[in-house]
């Protein structure tokens, strides 16, 4: 009788023991740590079930683990049994298909993950996603290019998965989508904050052969070369330093582009608003020649003033002469104001007629000057229009209309000196 009990009684076990929902081989199951010992942990996982997994698989990348006898931790069954009768496990790959359903989830939602770069491989480095280890392309770390990416190992940080196959194991991520997407919203929060013709303060970060970027505390403002003076500027280094803090008045927001125009020489008197009173007509100054052309040359008045001087109004003796013959870059001349157009920012300049220069009200008798003072000599369109204007055959020699073509002053009649 109590041996068929104790039949009973086993096969009743075998039953229950066949009806155990064992779990499968390539599944994730909970394990407890019973020992930890020759760096490796001894993990029940149930069902008289037991595995060893290093203790480097417990670890984040640059972090010790933290691992005690008693935890609680999931695992990977890799088989059920080995040649020792121990079950193959692993913690890595546990934390990889964990992290692999995370990932897809916050792949399909558009969500950031977070992750730290703990290695460099060909082209770019490797991240860390929590148990999934993705690819970060060079072009990826930063909006600019980064030449020691030593501060950014190990530290967790964001990151946006750009694409991802799990059947190939492949994961793609970019820290610069995050950068921009934090700089656009920085971005939008300054520029709101700007309006056309206010001055601020900034930090030139680069400056190229057109201009300079300028720091506006978060956004980048454009100043271009023309809108650094008034004077003429050849190169924005002559007035500017990267790391420099100055004063731009912001000219113009492109707020569709978050671009932003600035200017420094408005936030200085222009030249030009009272230029006709300090540079009347006929008046003789010195000036330094700034640029030769084929045409002329370029005259710098005052800084922001600039006038022409005519190839033809350069000499009364030479002609057809380049004009870097007869003047130099750099060279101070005396020149004569010939006309004016403020609206048009234009002077042009008389080279030879500065020789005919008075001191007083007295008249010159140098065959040059053909006796006319500065304050009596008329604009070269006045000059012009007295020459167009028929004159009677008996006033004028053939000998005076050939002197006159090749010298337009000679033409306009002297004056007579007073009896007294």
């Amino acid at each position: 009788m109590c041996a068929k009990n104790a039949m009973e009684e086993f096969e009743a076990l075998l039953n229950e023991s066949f009806e155990i929902d064992t779990p499968a081989e390539g599944s994730v199951v909970k394990g407890k740590v019973i020992a930890i010992e020759a760096g490796q942990a001894i993990i029940d996982v149930g069902y008289k079930m037991e595995g060893r997994v290093d203790l480097k698989e417990f670890a984040n990348p640059g972090e010790a683990p933290t691992l005690a006898v008693g935890d609680e931790v999931e695992v990977f069954l890799r088989a059920a049994e080995n040649a020792r009768g121990e079950a193959v496990i692993s913690r890595e790959m546990a934390r990889r298909e964990e992290a692999w359903d995370r990932l897809e989830k916050a792949y399909a939602d558009e969500e950031r993950v977070d992750g730290a770069i703990f290695g460099r491989v060909k082209g770019g480095f490797t991240v860390d996603l929590g148990g999934a280890v993705a690819f970060l392309p060079g072009s990826q770390v930063d909006v600019r290019p980064v030449r020691d990416a030593g501060p950014l190992m190990g530290l967790k940080q964001p990151f946006q998965i750009l694409k991802m196959d799990r059947r190939r194991g492949n994961i793609v991520v970019s820290r610069r989508a995050i950068l921009e997407e934090s700089r656009a919203e920085q971005r939008a929060e300054v520029i709101g904050n700007l309006t056309e013709g206010q001055a601020v303060d900034g930090v030139v970060k680069n400056i190229t052969e057109y201009g300079a970027f300028v720091d506006l505390g978060g956004v980048d403002g454009l100043l271009h070369v023309t809108d650094m003076a008034w004077r003429r500027v050849n190169h924005p280094s002559e007035i500017l330093t990267i790391g420099e803090t100055i004063k731009v008045q912001v000219i113009k927001i492109n707020k569709d582009t978050h671009r932003i125009s600035l200017g420094m020489k408005q936030l200085q008197a222009d030249p030009w608003d009272d230029v006709e009173a300090r540079f009347p007509l006929g008046s003789v100054h010195q000036g330094r020649v700034t640029n030769i052309t084929d045409y002329g040359a370029f005259v710098e008045l005052e800084a922001g003033v600039e006038g022409l001087v005519h190839v033809s109004e350069m000499s009364w003796t030479k002609k057809n002469v380049h004009p870097g013959k007869i003047v130099s870059t750099s060279q101070e001349v005396d020149v004569m104001v010939l006309e004016i157009d403020s609206a048009k920012r234009r002077v042009s300049l008389g080279l030879k007629q500065s020789a005919c220069r008075a001191t007083s009200t007295a008249w010159f008798t140098s065959p040059t000057c053909r006796g006319t003072s500065v304050a009596k000599m008329p604009s070269r369109t006045t000059a012009r229009a007295m020459l167009s204007k028929p004159r009677s055959p008996r006033l004028m020699s053939r000998k005076s209309v050939s002197r006159s073509r090749s010298k337009p002053w000679a033409a306009i009649p002297m004056p007579k000196p007073s009896a007294a």
